[in-house]
């Protein structure tokens, strides 16, 4: 069955699903085996991060997961398990706060120039799919990608002498923005190697699938795939009710 619907979701929307996502893990086990619930969950926390973010949010049977087709009352059960397992807390900081400020305080803009903010945000969404954002906080996140999108060159003395500005920054903050900007360079490696296999920039969401879980404990991993083409897909489709 073709995807039935294309959603221009902001980045931030995506970020706080993921958010929701990992937050979940980390307090609730899951059977990995059993993908649906897998896809379940990941359905459940795009929507809730819709309605946060979102002006149009879609109805809940415009959702559509690879071969998965869930009824509207099982999502909404889900969004109920995900929102008691985040004590309703949805309203989170985000990484897109801080990119303003710190492009004024790494570099000294008055008024940070526009294509330098749309590159820091596309870093971010680049970054969120490949860590565990129970493990890097908002702010570590938007510095990684406000020097990588500023000079993928910068070396590891230029960008402590940076970040030094930040007077709340220690050690541990350093070593995650590295680390987060190392792994910006390899990305941006990888798509000159070999730009058609990766994930388009241009921020819509036909669909959300789950490629990789490991649950359990706070040091869970995920790695979430915002897929743009969906073209291949078999024509079966599992139908989940309640």
């Amino acid at each position: 069955m073709q995807t039935r619907s294309i959603f221009g979701f902001h980045i931030r929307t995506a970020y706080l699903s993921l958010t929701y996502f990992d937050q979940f893990l980390s307090r609730r086990s899951i059977d990995i085996e059993k993908v649906w619930a897998i896809r379940l969950l990941a359905v459940a926390c795009l929507s809730l991060a819709a309605k946060m973010e979102e002006r149009k949010v879609p109805l809940l049977s415009e959702y559509y997961v690879d071969e998965f087709n869930f009824e509207g009352n099982m999502i909404q059960r889900m969004e109920l398990l995900v929102l008691n397992a985040l004590e309703w807390k949805l309203g989170l900081i985000t990484p897109f706060e801080f990119i303003h400020y710190l492009i004024t305080k790494f570099f000294g803009y008055c008024s940070p120039p526009t294509d330098l903010v749309s590159k820091a945000m596309e870093s971010v969404s680049s970054i969120i799919k490949e860590i565990s954002l129970m493990d890097h906080r908002p702010s570590v996140i938007a510095a990684a990608a406000v020097l990588g999108a500023s000079d993928e060159r910068l070396t590891r003395a230029v960008m402590e002498l940076k970040i030094d500005i930040i007077a709340s920054w220690g050690s541990l903050e350093k070593e995650h923005i590295f680390s987060c900007h190392n792994l910006l360079v390899e990305l941006e490696m990888e798509k000159s190697k070999t730009p058609n296999s990766l994930v388009s920039t241009n921020l819509q969401i036909k669909h959300l699938s789950s490629s990789s879980v490991t649950c359990g404990g706070v040091g869970t991993k995920r790695k979430l795939s915002y897929n743009v083409d969906s073209e291949n897909q078999g024509p079966s489709q599992k139908i989940f009710r309640q």
